[in-house]
């Protein structure tokens, strides 16, 4: 194993140092959000068909593509205020590793393929993808520097994500409750993100990003319990509700005490270890976050496909 990573990061090494800025700025790690878009054939009890999953698939290919769009945009907008934050500033753009020309072409070619792919694969996906690279560049121009907007704008792209699942394949017994408890766990995650980044920044907080005029950490925390608690009822309701689970004994519930923790890790490393503000590699470097995550899918897994 060690010999096939070296090998990657010799070739990695190898290639020029625009292109490895250009794929360090689509964000390859942050497609893990996109893995939402398997949470319609997961609980629809379709994993392990293959018509559906290789549908999903190219879905999630193509939700890769405009994302990676998405952050190409935001790069450029955010350039001048990226050079200010300690972390950001490492990026591509920032630093000068890849050229704003490259940048500028590749945002505008990525999303004209997916979008045409998109229309000859499944239509509806194709209004999906629209409407997510409409959103977020809305939020790249306008909505986040509009508080409170800005962690909904977020919010409600999880949320199409799922969306992009679900319109390609024919699901029978999807529950509309995973809407709602991806919607709010995405709230919970970026809420904790303003938190994190509100202290990381302190007073250049304002000069990133505007909306840190605004909020307060009280306010954050306020917003972070109310949310943690809607997010922990919505996933119970759904347990107890949805007609995915094919069962009278609601044997769903004993996934509850997973989320549960998943929360309470989550907010222990936001209050205690000061971190949260990478949500998604945050679940990578926390052995005890990505075991409970883990343990989750299997536990899932074994309910729904195991009878």
């Amino acid at each position: 194993m060690k010999a096939v990573f070296d090998r990657l990061k010799t070739i990695w090494l190898t290639l020029p140092g625009p292109v490895r800025g250009l794929i360090r700025t689509m964000r390859p790690k942050q497609w893990t959000k996109n893995g939402f878009v398997f949470a319609g054939l997961l609980f629809d009890q379709q994993l392990f068909e293959p018509e559906p999953f290789a549908r999903v698939v190219l879905a999630f290919v193509l939700l890769c593509m405009v994302a990676s769009t998405i952050y190409l945009v935001n790069d450029l907008v955010d350039i001048e205020r990226d050079r200010l934050h300690p972390k950001k500033r490492q990026r591509a753009l920032p630093s000068g590793q890849l050229p704003v020309r490259w940048a500028q072409v590749a945002a505008v070619i990525l999303p004209v393929v997916a979008l045409a792919i998109g229309v000859v694969f499944s239509p509806p996906l194709a209004l999906i993808l629209l409407a997510y690279l409409a959103l977020h560049i809305a939020y790249s121009f306008w909505l986040k520097n509009i508080v409170l907007i800005d962690v909904f704008a977020i919010a409600a792209g999880f949320v199409l994500r799922l969306i992009a699942g679900v319109v390609v394949i024919h699901v029978t017994n999807f529950s509309p409750w995973l809407y709602a408890c991806a919607g709010l766990l995405a709230l919970f995650l970026a809420v904790g993100k303003r938190r994190q980044e509100l202290i990381l920044l302190a007073e250049d907080a304002q000069n990133v990003r505007a909306t840190y005029r605004d909020y307060n950490m009280a306010l954050l925390d306020d917003m972070l319990r109310l949310v943690t608690t809607s997010c922990t009822v919505a996933y119970m309701l759904y347990t107890i509700e949805a007609q995915t689970i094919r069962s009278e004994d609601h044997w769903m519930l004993l996934t509850v005490p997973f989320v549960v923790y998943g929360i309470f890790r989550y907010l222990y490393l936001i209050h205690v270890k000061g971190l949260g503000g990478a949500p998604d590699e945050l679940l990578f470097k926390d052995m005890p976050l990505l075991a409970d995550v883990t343990l989750w899918v299997v536990a899932v897994g074994i309910l729904l496909y195991a009878a």
